[in-house]
């Protein structure tokens, strides 16, 4: 599953330019313990998160593969910066 936040970070007094963060977030490899033994650690070998539902839903947190909790796979982050133009100009009126 893959997830995608955008943070706009407006920008200072004078400039007319801002930054956009761009954060895509994945989730990976289960590292849920099956073993029932205490100093044991089985892992099901679920290689990647795959969503029970739709995003916004109980049911899209659940792995289809393992049945597990999406916080049970290793999450991923990315960021990228873009610089992005201001819409509104500054225009000068008398």
């Amino acid at each position: 599953m893959k997830r995608v936040e955008i943070i706009r970070e407006d920008p200072k007094a004078g400039l007319t330019d801002s930054i956009v963060r761009v954060k895509n977030v994945t989730y990976g490899l289960c590292l849920k313990n099956h073993s029932i033994h205490p100093l044991a650690y089985t892992i099901d070998g679920c290689q990647m998160f795959t969503p029970s539902g739709e995003e916004g839903i109980d049911a899209s947190r659940t792995c289809v593969a393992c049945g597990c909790h999406r916080d049970h796979h290793r999450r991923e982050e990315t960021e990228s910066k873009v610089k992005s133009e201001n819409s509104s100009s500054s225009t000068n009126r008398s």
